[in-house]
């Protein structure tokens, strides 16, 4: 498992809210659901996003903007059109008076919007991400970003697009790697690029002795790592090691296991029912004592407190 890999393993899509859009001008539509993360693909016709904070940045068909969370922003045909549409938290659907709009603007399965026939299609990908692991991620992308559709040769929005209104058994887990497959084509393709300033835990995975260590932490938490057990593995001494990770990755090798423990165990109390005692043993702590001292000390309450929230 290769890092980006391993950060997505956690919150991937579950039941994700999916929904092609068609539109007329005028539109305008304010996207305050606070979620984390929302994936835009521009199928035909052309879009704007609108930060509360920042420069508005124009959508082309092919084109796919990804908007971190939790602050609102607007996508509107035009900047000057006011919202006619207000998204809520649970993907409510109103008008800016508070009106529910939901069935009047149905057009078919998974399909929303004021025409059938609109000039403007697009398809609208939301996350509700929480776990420890997507914020790592969340941290290392910007508030938009917007990958035009020049840059990268992906059949997924195409695919997509075909399925999504498709209303067979089993659709909803088809549409979640769908759009899994998506994200991490978008992220990996948008990383390469130099104005993307790529995190360190990132650059580092090319790196052929910090990305063999990162893949090593990765693949098998649960391992008892030490420095020594990882050079060995990497070939080169601890010494050499610790100084190439710290400077590569921006913290040391045991703080990084730490760290990714820790996230792991955060997901798991969130989304199993397993004991703390096997989720500890599940991360690499050798008793539930052991991973409620590091969670606290790290993160500032216990597992118990943490799984209540």
């Amino acid at each position: 498992m290769d890092v980006l890999a391993g950060l997505l393993d956690g919150p991937r899509a579950r039941g994700a809210f999916l929904l092609r859009s068609i539109l007329n001008p005028p539109w305008s539509l304010r996207i305050q659901d606070r979620a984390p993360l929302t994936l835009v693909a521009m199928m035909r016709g052309q879009a704007w996003v609108i930060p509360d904070h920042g420069d508005a940045v124009r959508l082309h068909p092919g084109d796919v903007a990804i908007m971190r969370g939790p602050d609102p922003y607007t996508v509107a045909d035009d900047p000057a059109t006011p919202p006619q549409v207000v998204i809520q938290p649970g993907q409510h659907c109103t008008t800016p008076e508070g009106e529910p709009l939901a069935q009047e603007m149905a057009l078919g399965v998974r399909t929303w919007g004021n025409s059938p026939d609109g000039s403007t299609m697009m398809i609208t990908g939301t996350y509700q991400m929480h776990g420890e692991i997507s914020r790592r991620l969340l941290a290392a992308l910007p508030a938009l970003l917007v990958l035009p559709e020049d840059a990268w040769d992906c059949p997924l929005i195409p695919l997509l697009g075909d399925e999504i209104v498709k209303d067979e058994p089993g659709q909803e887990a088809v549409l979640d790697r769908l759009l899994d497959l998506l994200l991490i084509a978008v992220l990996r393709a948008w990383f390469s690029r130099p104005e993307a300033e790529a995190p360190a835990w990132y650059r580092a995975h090319s790196d052929p002795v910090v990305g063999r260590a990162l893949r090593m932490l990765h693949n098998n938490p649960a391992h008892p790592w030490t420095v020594a057990a990882l050079a060995a593995g990497t070939g080169v001494s601890r010494a050499s090691l610790a100084r190439r990770f710290t400077d590569l990755v921006g913290e040391s090798p045991m703080a990084f296991l730490t760290g990714w423990r820790l996230a792991m165990a955060a997901d798991l109390l969130r989304e199993t029912d397993a004991t703390i005692g096997a989720v500890a043993r599940q991360v690499g702590y050798g008793s539930s004592f052991a991973l409620s001292t590091a969670f606290k000390r790290v993160l500032g309450v216990s597992p118990q407190e943490h799984r209540a929230m």
